[in-house]
């Protein structure tokens, strides 16, 4: 496992917040900091959420959205055996999703999702809900989180969103 990964799964139950990532720009920018996603389970909806922000193209390098375990190699660097082995909802993949994008984009710090947001498990019988994050910060070990969420593929999604941008900001606080 990659330093720095968290230790079992959190749920989460209640509304999403729609976070807003006004404040996530903002300390990048004061930082000097860029931000980069790779996305799987959201596919796109993070960095979106994001540039919504006023002066996110100042912070933004960009987004991936990898959604087949291929587009997570070719794009992503992520290592196909490890894939082959493990399916993509792993704290490794994640991680290696976050690093491949602070790669990709030069970025300072960058967020990854990875999951399954439903209706029902995945093929390798991973439950619905079960979702995880990377965050990798050049010069810092990688960081994972793992949630387990309710609600249906919407919810899931937008909960999944929620906890990409406060995993930004947490670390933009640090």
């Amino acid at each position: 496992m990659p330093d720095g990964v968290t230790a079992g799964p959190e749920s989460a139950a209640g509304p999403a917040t729609g976070l807003d990532p006004v404040d996530v720009i903002r300390r990048a920018g004061e930082r000097g900091w860029t931000l980069a996603t790779a996305e799987s389970l959201t596919a796109g909806a993070v960095v979106a959420r994001l540039v919504d922000a006023p002066g996110a193209s100042a912070v933004i390098a960009g987004g991936a959205a990898c959604y087949s375990l291929q587009a997570k190699t070719r794009v992503l660097g992520v290592d196909a055996t490890l894939l082959a082995a493990t399916g993509a909802v792993t704290a490794e993949v994640a991680a290696a999703m976050a690093e491949g994008a602070l790669s990709l984009y030069c970025a300072d710090l960058a967020v990854s999702t990875t999951g399954v947001a439903g209706p029902g498990p995945d093929e390798r019988g991973v439950a619905e809900g079960t979702v995880v994050l990377g965050l990798a910060r050049r010069g810092l070990p990688t960081l994972t989180r793992e949630l387990r969420l309710s609600g249906g593929r919407a919810r899931i999604r937008a909960l999944t969103v929620d906890a990409a941008i406060e995993m930004l900001s947490l670390a933009l606080t640090e």
